[in-house]
C-alpha cells in the first residue's frame, strides 16, 4: 500500500497539512518548510490554534491557504493527501492526533509521515485490520523515516571529489540548516551553477528532493549513509549543498559528526538565531560566542587530519520575529563579531553567502 514513487504523488495530489501547535512553533518546521518551499498544490493547513486566521500574516508565507481547525473541516476543500507536518522532540505523535487521522484514513485520505513513530503498524493495530483492507484503491501511507537498503561504513570516499560540498552546521537544532541549503541552492540554480540540494531529514524527502533520512540510520551507517548519497549525486554537479541536522552542541544530537564524517564538506555554513544565548529548552546547556563556535565546527571537520580540513565561510542568521531593522541590525553586528558574509538566507536571499562559497 506504499506507492513506488511516493514524492511523485506528493507532487501531484491535493495537501492537507497537519500542523496542531505548530504554526507559531518551532515544532512545525517541516509544515511550514512545505508551505514556503513545495511546488505541490497546499489546499489546507489543519491548525485548532488558528483557525480561520490568515497564513500569511502568521507566518509571513505569501501563500493563501485556508487553515482549519479539523481534518474533518479541510474534507470540504477535498485534500487527498494529509502530510503530519510537525516534528516534536522525540519524533512521537502525540495521542491527541489520533483522531485526525482515523478521520483521514476513513476519509479516502493518503498519510505522509515524517516521524520517527511508524504508522502503519498502529493504524492497523488501532482498527484491528491488515492496512490492504483499511485503505482504498488509491490510498496509502508513507513511513518516509525508514533506513535505506546496503549501507556500507563510512571510508573518506568524498575527499577524492573534485566538485565543491557545502555541509549547513548550527549552533542549536532547529534554526534554519535545511532553508538556508534551499536557498543557497536556488540562488546557485539562478546563476547557471550545476548545484544539487541533498535532503538528510523528512522535509526535505517531502519536498520531492533526493537524500536520506538520517535519523533514521543505525548509527553504524549513519556516516556510510550520507558517503554513499554524496557520491552517488557528484556526477554532473559542481557544488553538493547537503542539508544540516542538529548541532555539535546540542546535548541530544548525533547527526553532525556523520555529516562530517560522509561529505567530507569544502565549505561550512553556520546557521545561528540571533540573540539566542542558550540552546532552546536547555538553559544550563550556553551557545558560546559564535567565533568559538566557528573555531569548534573547524576542529571538529578537520578532527586531527582525519578529515578534509573545511573552514566556515559565512553566518546564515535565522532573524524570525525581528522587524527588517532588527534583522539588518543583527546581521551586521555578527558580521563584525565574526569578521564573516552574514544573511539572513531566507528573508534576504542566500548570494553573499554563495559568493563566500564559491569565491574560496
Amino acid at each position: 500500500m506504499i506507492p513506488d514513487n511516493p514524492q511523485a504523488k506528493i507532487q501531484a495530489g491535493r495537501l492537507a497539512i497537519l500542523l496542531h501547535e505548530g504554526i507559531r512553533s518551532a515544532i512545525g518546521k517541516t509544515g511550514l518548510s512545505l508551505l514556503r518551499y513545495s511546488r505541490a498544490n497546499i489546499v489546507a493547513v489543519v491548525d485548532r490554534d488558528c483557525a480561520g486566521r490568515s497564513l500569511p500574516e502568521l507566518t509571513g508565507i505569501e501563500r493563501d491557504v485556508p487553515i482549519f481547525a479539523s481534518v474533518e473541516e479541510a474534507l470540504a476543500v477535498n485534500p487527498n493527501i494529509l502530510i503530519i507536518g510537525i516534528a516534536p522532540p522525540g519524533g512521537a505523535l502525540p495521542e491527541a492526533w489520533w483522531g485526525d487521522l482515523d478521520r483521514a484514513v476513513h476519509g479516502g485520505l493518503s498519510i505522509v509521515n515524517g516521524l520517527h513513530t511508524r504508522l502503519i503498524p498502529l493504524v492497523e493495530r488501532r482498527h484491528g485490520a491488515s492496512l490492504e483492507a483499511l485503505l482504498r484503491g488509491n490510498q496509502w501511507i508513507w513511513d518516509v523515516r525508514q533506513e535505506p537498503p546496503n549501507l556500507p561504513i563510512a571510508s573518506a570516499q568524498a575527499r577524492s571529489l573534485d566538485c565543491r560540498r557545502v555541509l549547513t552546521v548550527g549552533t542549536d537544532m532547529a534554526i534554519g540548516k535545511m532553508s538556508t541549503s534551499l536557498e543557497l541552492d536556488r540562488a546557485a540554480q539562478g546563476r547557471g551553477i550545476r548545484s544539487k540540494f541533498l535532503a538528510t531529514g523528512q522535509g526535505g524527502l517531502m519536498l520531492g528532493e533526493d537524500g536520506i533520512p538520517l535519523d533514521s540510520v543505525r548509527v553504524d551507517f549513519a556516516a556510510g549513509a550520507v558517503e554513499q548519497m554524496v557520491m552517488r549525486f557528484a556526477q554532473g554537479h559542481d557544488l553538493l549543498i547537503v542539508e544540516g541536522q542538529g548541532s555539535v552542541l546540542h546535548p541530544g544530537s548525533t547527526a553532525t559528526l556523520p555529516l562530517l564524517r560522509g561529505s567530507q564538506p569544502t565549505h561550512l555554513i553556520l546557521a545561528h538565531a540571533a540573540g539566542r544565548t542558550h540552546i532552546k529548552k536547555h538553559p544550563h546547556v550556553p551557545i558560546p560566542p559564535l567565533r568559538d563556535a566557528i573555531a569548534l565546527y573547524e576542529l571538529v571537520a578537520s578532527a586531527a587530519g582525519a578529515m578534509e580540513p573545511s573552514k566556515v565561510v559565512g553566518i546564515a542568521l535565522n532573524t524570525y520575529g525581528l522587524g527588517d531593522a532588527e534583522a539588518r541590525d543583527a546581521i551586521a553586528q555578527t558580521r563584525d563579531e565574526t569578521g564573516l558574509p552574514c544573511t539572513d538566507a531566507v528573508r534576504f536571499g542566500a548570494d553573499i553567502l554563495l559568493d563566500a562559497v564559491m569565491d574560496s
